[in-house]
This record gives structure tokens, sequence and C-alpha cells, in this order.
């Protein structure tokens, strides 16, 4: 675990972390954008996980090799099924 309060993630450090994902799940507000082909869509995803500072948006989750950005009530619930 890593608070994001402490330690900052760039986006070189970012991408590093995110390219092997099998999937991306970002929620910004009720919009939620999915990712499955991670490696093929690298600009977008970058453009989609890091915030407005410059740095991965939080709360970030890792499972496997699956991540949730973002928060929305509905695609952790469908998430944690």
């Amino acid at each position: 675990m890593i608070d994001a309060r402490k330690t900052k993630i760039d986006e070189a450090q970012a991408w590093e972390l995110l390219q092997d994902a099998t999937s991306i799940a970002v929620a910004k507000g009720k919009k939620v954008q999915r990712f499955e082909a991670v490696a093929a869509e690298k600009e977008a995803v970058l453009k989609n996980v890091m915030g407005p500072s410059g740095n991965l948006r939080a709360p970030t989750y890792r499972v496997g090799k699956d991540f949730v950005v973002g928060f929305n009530a509905d695609l952790y619930t469908d998430w944690v099924k």
C-alpha cells in the first residue's frame, strides 16, 4: 500500500505500474471508462488516470492485474462481486 499524500506517482511511474494490467476501470464522477487493451492504449490510459496535478489519481486499487482508479460507488459494488 502506498499513501498518495506522502508518495507522488508521476506519469512514468504510473505507466510502470499499469502497463501489464489486464484491465483498468477509471471512474470520473458517474462516468466509467474501461481499458482492456492497456498496452495498445497507453496515451488514452494515461490521460484518464493522471490527475490535474500530474500525479496518479486517487484512490487507485490493484487486485492481481486489474486496476480501479477513482471513485464510483456503483463501480466498486460491481468490482467486488
